[in-house]
């Protein structure tokens, strides 16, 4: 190599990193630490280099370009998405065998049926609420991955051990697979369901409540109000990391029309108040996951116009059904004013899956199990002739 090729190609080099550099600058225009985070506690050092790893060029091209790569030729995201037809992507918490799942199925059951104890020592009547899978609803657009065994049946037999402990779960899955006709009742690219499907849920519930559980409250009006369609880009889409150099390979964004609920009586208030501004005299409580606490949903409000009542929601977002329960037990909402219905909503994935019980006192969960398990062995013997068994098939 000459003098002159050695000095060019250090120079492209240089103007290469230069710009590289420069480029990355973009990334900080507008961005703020908290006063917490200052040069003498590192906290200002480490949120800096966050933010600038986060925007160097390279690393985004390099992010962008392998995931191109794996959708175009192995047709695969990121572990937490599954590829279908039709654009339609899927949670892959709904296809995985799941390591010791026979197990922490039959620890799930038993905490179920504890917390239904639980609720009866105060008078509180349980509906159970089981979101069949995104899957189940739609396997016409399922791909090449099918769902583990473990999934096949899940939400059979889950339903088949609610029952046989005496727990009060309507179907959904016949309702919603009869909605789906007449519109989308859960996202394209998202794990949830839509407005509509969640309306068509509360619906469900709320003629469940009327025959079988019937609030001793005076019914309320409620009104919804939907809005005009916008494109949203679904949760699961965050799994493929194309955007912004390949923005054109993921699927097209969903049409979410949201909808807003409302007391008839209160011109301005939406349904869905958090819980910390609860009335002690609302009959009904809602705890569950991020299909109740997302307020795109409408959840809330749909069961409030279903059931013509009031509604809390203890729910919460990314920590699934059971932990919410738990907290609601220890809240002093409940111990204070308990509600005369409890509905949790508990999507059936979970089932199989490990609970997060590190923030509750291991000795009050052992008694909820304890509590469950009993009751679980009581109906086992006498459901030993159900072709559907209480636990899970091993």
């Amino acid at each position: 190599m000459t003098r002159s090729l050695r000095v060019l190609y250090i120079a492209v080099f240089l103007g290469l990193l230069l710009g590289l550099g420069l480029w990355s600058l973009r990334g900080f225009m507008g961005f703020n630490t908290t006063p917490q985070d200052t040069v003498l506690n590192g906290k200002w050092a480490k949120a800096t280099e966050t933010q600038y790893d986060k925007e160097f060029p390279l690393k985004r091209l390099g992010t962008n370009l392998w995931a191109a790569l794996d959708f175009k030729l192995f047709n695969e995201g990121r572990p937490g998405v599954v590829l279908g037809r039709d654009q339609w992507l899927f949670s892959d918490e709904e296809f995985n065998p799941i390591a010791n799942g026979s197990q922490y199925q039959d620890e799930n059951l038993a905490l179920i049926q504890g917390v239904r104890e639980q609720l009866d020592k105060k008078g509180v009547k349980l509906v159970l609420a089981i979101v069949p899978a995104k899957a189940r609803l739609y396997p016409e657009h399922i791909g090449d991955e099918e769902p583990a065994k473990l999934h096949e049946d899940l939400y059979q037999r889950f339903h088949a051990s609610a029952e046989q402990a005496g727990i009060l779960a309507p179907d959904l899955l016949t309702p919603l697979q009869h909605a789906k006709l007449q519109g989308q009742v859960f996202l394209r690219t998202d794990t949830h369901w839509t407005p509509m499907g969640a309306d068509v849920v509360a619906q469900n519930l709320g003629a469940t409540v009327a025959q079988q559980l019937p609030l001793d409250a005076a019914p309320q009006q409620f009104i919804t109000e939907a809005k005009q369609p916008e494109p949203y880009k679904g949760d699961l889409t965050t799994f493929l990391p194309l955007d912004p150099l390949f923005s054109n390979l993921l699927p097209k964004p969903d049409q979410l029309q949201q909808r807003t609920t409302r007391a008839a009586d209160e011109g301005g208030s939406e349904g869905g108040d958090d819980a910390l501004f609860a009335d002690s005299e609302v009959p009904v409580a809602l705890v569950g996951t991020s299909y109740s606490a997302n307020p795109h949903w409408n959840f809330v409000g749909a069961l409030q116009q279903a059931l013509k009542s009031d509604v809390v929601s203890y729910a919460e977002n990314g920590h699934g059904p059971i932990e919410p329960m738990l907290k609601y037990l220890q809240s002093d909402a409940f111990k204070d004013s308990a509600p005369q219905l409890v509905i949790w909503e508990f999507p059936e994935r979970y089932l199989p899956m490990k609970t997060n019980l590190s923030d509750f006192d291991p000795d009050w969960i052992a008694q909820l199990k304890a509590a469950g398990a009993a009751n679980t062995n009581l109906a086992t013997s006498a459901a030993r002739n159900s072709p559907l068994p209480i636990q899970a098939n091993r």
